[in-house]
């Protein structure tokens, strides 16, 4: 049995999460080692990119969060084997991975550059992008965005509206989704209140 290792930030959020929830939705036993920020700038030039979340089996390291997002989501049964839905449940995953590479641009920005950047995207790119995660879901059927039920697409933007909607974001106003997308909120919940997402954070409880 193949054994897994994934590697990414101690906190529940980000590019991990989806894998981690997958995971867990799978059955998969897998180490979940979390570094801390300090840790990771002592580790990360030891990552192929520089970057987490890395995702080791039996000893091989993966990255790039998609594709562990396909690989494991598969195993859980959260990725679509319909071709077209493949590409439905793809364009989101993608289209998140550019809103967080966007937001991300800003970290480490300061005082008036940091509200400057994040007042800038808060008027527009942010808007762009939940406009068109908004047409996705429509295209999807309004609930979800493919195969109309829970796929990997969906953990990764309920995960992104929780974190424009959590305040964690200084200079993005908490309201954006609700006041740009609101059926992004109400997806938001939808899934938040999914099984499988509410078995994975009960185990988090559990963990301590």
């Amino acid at each position: 049995m193949a054994s897994y290792r994934l590697i990414y930030f101690d906190f529940d959020g980000g590019r991990g999460e989806p894998v981690r929830v997958a995971f867990h939705a799978a059955g998969i036993e897998f180490e979940d080692e979390r570094w801390t920020f300090p840790e990771f700038q002592e580790k990360r030039g030891d990552t192929r990119f520089n970057a987490v979340p890395v995702l080791e089996i039996d000893g091989n390291a993966f990255t790039q969060s998609t594709a562990m997002c396909r690989y494991i989501g598969r195993m859980a049964g959260l990725y679509p084997e319909d071709h077209l839905q493949a590409l439905n449940c793809d364009e989101v995953m993608d289209a998140t991975e550019d809103l967080t590479h966007i937001i991300v641009r800003t970290f480490g920005l300061e005082g008036e550059a940091l509200k400057e950047a994040r007042e800038a995207l808060a008027s527009g790119w942010i808007n762009t992008f939940l406009n068109g995660l908004n047409e996705l879901l429509e295209r999807g059927g309004g609930e979800y965005f493919a195969d109309n039920r829970l796929t990997m697409a969906d953990l990764k933007t309920f995960l992104i509206v929780r974190w424009l909607m959590s305040g964690a974001l200084d200079h993005v106003p908490t309201d954006i989704v609700e006041n740009v997308a609101p059926a992004l909120v109400t997806h938001h919940d939808r899934v938040s209140a999914d099984p499988i997402v509410t078995a994975y954070y009960a185990s988090r409880s559990c963990d301590g």
